[in-house]
């Protein structure tokens, strides 16, 4: 929906990331450099690892291997970009900057959808597992991936035609280091309250069914085998969940009027490459399952090449 006057949809954003911090830009450089590459290094491993070990095909590990995955493919969509608008003194006109919501967003949901089935796969193997193999077969597992994603493309479809409605009069700057919802609502110069209420729904929603699903699973987990046991074994990973989720709500639970651009740059930080890097960490690279399947696989290759 075009706005009266000079105002437009395109797409040609600047992104200021971090521009205003002067010199520790090489500090912050250096920091998110060392992120993109432990997050590189985690999640690799993970999926190199899983392949090839027989004993680590199982559900369980299959929803890792695509958390992984999805982790590489939601830093690749911002961390690339920040790391060389940190090094340009001069901010590049963004043509791609759209492109780039859509497909983050599509990852994030699909993401979150991912922890709610990897929430209910745990569930039914502490509640149910006389019916594991029935209630999580290949099949189950192929339809929540691919429902996960379904929602995923969905969710940013949306999100993406009601930014298309925003239309853009001044100077198109935007106070972040990717582009994102809340920031381009606060540049529209027309009326955004169709565009925010709908994001605002639509984010809502898919983060109240996750944290639903999410909460539940964990609670007839708790209610199965005691709660000691099971809070020891699921508090890192929610822990995670709770961080992941809480720096998300903390960015779209408010409207573009009374959101702080600094604020929401921090949060943004832990849900765009904090929680990227620690996910193989927290939900992985801790089981024991995981470290004697490492072990294994050294074991083999040393004895190949003996």
């Amino acid at each position: 929906m075009a706005a009266k006057g000079n105002g437009t949809t395109s797409a040609h954003f600047v992104l200021l990331g971090f521009s205003e911090q002067g010199r520790v830009q090489v500090v912050l450089f250096v920091v998110f450099l060392v992120i993109c590459v432990i997050t590189l290094l985690g999640n690799v491993a993970l999926l190199v690892l899983i392949r090839p070990v027989a004993q680590l095909h199982t559900p369980m590990y299959f929803f890792l291997s695509s958390l992984s995955f999805l982790d590489l493919c939601c830093s690749s969509c911002i961390t690339p970009r920040l790391l060389q608008d940190l090094l340009d003194e001069d901010k590049p006109c963004e043509a791609a900057c759209l492109t780039q919501f859509y497909f983050y967003v599509a990852f994030a949901t699909t993401e979150c959808c991912l922890l709610a089935a990897m929430a209910y796969d745990r569930s039914v193997a502490v509640c149910r597992p006389l019916l594991y193999s029935l209630s999580v077969s290949r099949g189950i597992c192929a339809l929540l991936m691919a429902g996960s994603c379904l929602a995923g493309v969905t969710n940013a479809a949306l999100h993406t035609g009601l930014a298309l409605r925003l239309s853009f009069c001044g100077p198109k700057v935007i106070g972040h280091f990717y582009c994102e919802g809340p920031p381009l609502i606060a540049l529209s110069c027309t009326d955004p309250a169709l565009s925010e209420l709908g994001m605002f729904i639509t984010a809502g929603f898919s983060l109240a069914a996750t944290v639903l699903a999410i909460l539940l699973s964990y609670t007839f987990i708790l209610a199965a085998v005691g709660k000691r046991k099971a809070f020891s074994a699921s508090v890192s990973q929610l822990a995670a969940v709770a961080l992941f989720y809480g720096s998300l709500v903390s960015v779209y639970a408010q409207s573009s009027s009374r959101s702080s651009p600094e604020q929401d740059k921090v949060a943004s930080v832990f849900y765009t490459m904090v929680m990227t890097m620690l996910n193989p960490f927290i939900c992985s690279l801790r089981n024991q399952e995981v470290k004697a399947g490492l072990w294994r696989l050294m074991g083999r290759k040393h004895s190949a090449e003996k």
